[in-house]
């Protein structure tokens, strides 16, 4: 099974790691001598065919069949001291999941989980909001959460979770362990089963009218929390 990828950071970075199978583009494209040279198939279409392959998005005149997305082990995200990993508890929204793919390449997270079913999986547009981070980042799809954290703690990492109602604020948690932080569904927030297996509940300044971020925004401050805080 092949993906459809779209734009040219995704199109570059799936390039560089000798992903694509087939690509599409332009005919005045600068890529094609490129895409000779390395020995990849290609066709030249029209924009109306690639604004079809990107179901209308940013495609920026390139498209291509990638490998089907790889995923990971659980297992194989684990560090001796100072792991970072993101549960992601019955996200959605592929954009939210998109950015903050490419939020934890950037920061150097170990990895990216999230439940098989009931929650968003990646896709093409997951791929085109990651911006080619896709690549480089593990992400496990898990069929149970909890299990999933009761194994992360027994291998040595802490769980914290976000809550509006939290007692601790966000910056306030020593971060130099092993750490696991679980971001919640754009709606509904952490489930009370993920709840229970939280080490710590954290909290972030809100000081305006409405009480919650978008999941991809709190992913990026807490991820960068993280940083900050084991840089001092």
């Amino acid at each position: 099974m092949s993906n459809i990828i779209y734009g040219k950071n995704s199109f570059l970075e799936a390039l560089s790691n000798n992903r694509i199978r087939k690509a599409y583009l332009l005919k005045d494209s600068s890529f094609i001598k490129e895409l000779e040279k390395r020995h990849i198939e290609y066709e030249t279409v029209t924009k109306a065919r690639l604004d079809s392959l990107s179901h209308n998005g940013n495609h920026q005149g390139l498209a291509a069949e990638v490998a089907e997305y790889k995923t990971y082990e659980v297992g194989e995200m684990l560090k001796d001291e100072n792991g970072l990993i993101i549960v992601l508890d019955g996200l959605k929204d592929p954009h939210n999941l998109g950015a903050i793919i490419r939020t934890a390449e950037c920061a150097g997270a170990d990895g990216i989980i999230y439940k098989k079913h009931n929650s968003v999986r990646l896709s093409d547009t997951v791929a085109k909001v990651a911006s080619g981070a896709l690549e480089y980042v593990k992400v496990a799809e898990v069929t149970n959460l909890v299990n999933t954290l009761k194994f992360l703690k027994e291998k040595g990492y802490w769980i914290v979770g976000t809550d509006a109602a939290a007692r601790d604020m966000y910056d306030r948690i020593d971060y130099n362990m092993n750490t696991v932080l679980v971001i919640g569904s754009e709606g509904e927030g952490i489930s009370r089963l993920v709840r229970e297996e939280c080490d710590f509940m954290v909290k972030m300044p809100m000081h305006g009218h409405i009480n919650s971020l978008n999941a991809s925004v709190a992913a990026g401050i807490m991820i960068y929390n993280v940083l900050s805080y084991r840089q001092k």
